[in-house]
């Protein structure tokens, strides 16, 4: 099958949007399918040989961080002379649900599309303002999927329709073996507890687990607690304060690989976050890893922790009830193990393995007879100015797939 994804935020910057088109990428090409990715980027030389230049982006504010989003008549022109060229069997974009290159996309393609929606706001300005204006363009996917219940939740209610979910991958297997970070070994004298996001982002709750460590602290003197990811290292310093300055080590943006390992490290993976979180894939990496979890009791992360089997859920935005979960399964060896297995079993329905086949099951419902159906619109300028009438779709929800005949 010949797929075309679309990536609407830089290629370049790490993000879990861009971690989940690139992975599908990968695991389909391992499947013998032929992929062609359409992302905005800072430098075009940097782009791997399957991954098509659309242009720079802009930073906007979206979903409680900054994503950086383009739109334009530039970008329509590469996105129809990729869609032209493609001759692809179905296009796949991500996140249409904003003034992005995923939405401009879906304006210019002609034939069987498939969305897949991330993002879990249930307040939003934008979603709000844009659903009538963007509701005929949208309505042109064929295949909707969102990551999570509460994803697409925000789908239905804001644009209408339904979607069948699918979560997010993780290579499951890279997770689950390989070395730790060097000077740090889960199971060592010091207890250690693992932090990763952009901690310069309230959203993400660091200053609740740092809040928290204070008590954590009083309880294992000895605890460490590894943050890893993007921000200000000044800012951070500020809110770790002279107390807790011994007990806190801060790793910077770390590698892929040096993420995994750090994963491996951890005695205990938390997950301190406030809101915006749609699935919580850095939940199943930690679980992939071996790592028990402590998460607040996000919509998202629940499901993903199945209800607290596969983890320790507290309240959100509640520091007393985080340090009392962290400190009771630091000094319970037995019950991280339970969590770590646990844990394990729920991972590997995540894998990409797993999670690309139930993809290309959507993929296969919408494709025509035949392929290579998707070509671009010939109005060079029309699709930016206006909604025109919809095309026929065939919807795939989260009942029994079906197809519809075109006539």
């Amino acid at each position: 099958m010949r797929i075309g994804l679309v990536c609407p935020y830089r290629w370049d910057v790490p993000g879990g949007v861009q971690y989940h088109v690139r992975d599908l990428a990968e695991t389909l090409r391992g499947m013998d399918h032929h992929v062609e990715v359409l992302t905005p980027a800072e430098r075009e030389e940097f782009l791997p040989e399957h991954v098509t230049f659309s242009g720079r982006a802009v930073p906007v504010p979206y979903n409680g961080s900054m994503a950086g989003v383009q739109f334009g008549l530039v970008s329509a022109a590469r996105a129809r002379r990729w869609l032209r060229e493609g001759h692809f069997d179905v296009v796949h974009v991500h996140e249409p649900a904003s003034v992005s290159l995923s939405l401009l996309v879906c304006m210019i393609a002609r034939g069987p599309i498939v969305a897949t929606f991330h993002a879990a706001t249930t307040r939003s300005k934008v979603l709000a303002a844009l659903g009538p204006w963007a509701r005929p363009w949208l309505e042109r996917i064929n295949g909707r999927i969102a990551v999570s219940d509460f994803a697409r939740r925000v789908q239905v209610e804001h644009l209408g329709g339904d979607a069948v979910v699918i979560p997010n991958g993780v290579h499951v297997p890279a997770f689950a073996t390989g070395p730790s970070l060097p000077g740090h070994r889960r199971g060592a004298q010091a207890p250690t507890i693992g932090f990763l996001g952009r901690y310069d982002e309230p959203r993400k709750g660091l200053p609740v687990l740092l809040d928290a460590m204070r008590s954590v602290v009083a309880d294992h003197p000895t605890v460490q607690l590894l943050v890893a990811g993007r921000g200000d290292p000044d800012e951070l310093e500020a809110l770790v304060g002279e107390d807790l300055r011994p007990h806190v080590t801060l790793l910077g943006e770390l590698t892929e690989a040096d993420k995994t390992a750090f994963l491996r490290s951890v005695d205990v993976y938390c997950a301190p976050n406030l809101m915006g979180e749609s699935f919580g894939v850095v939940l199943v990496e930690a679980m992939a890893a071996g790592a028990p979890v402590v998460a607040s009791d996000l919509d998202a992360f629940t499901r993903v922790l199945e209800d607290g089997a596969a983890g320790l859920l507290v309240r959100r935005g509640d520091p007393a009830d985080l340090a009392t979960g962290l400190s009771a399964l630091l000094a319970d060896p037995d019950r991280r193990a339970g969590l770590s297995a646990v844990g394990a079993r729920v991972a590997a329905g995540y894998d990409w393995s797993v999670v690309a086949r139930r993809i290309l099951a959507v993929y296969e419902t919408v494709a025509l007879p035949g392929g290579g159906a998707v070509t671009a619109s010939t109005d060079e300028n029309g699709a930016l100015l206006g909604p025109t009438p919809s095309a026929q779709r065939d919807d795939a929800t989260s009942g029994p797939f079906r197809r519809r005949v075109r006539r």
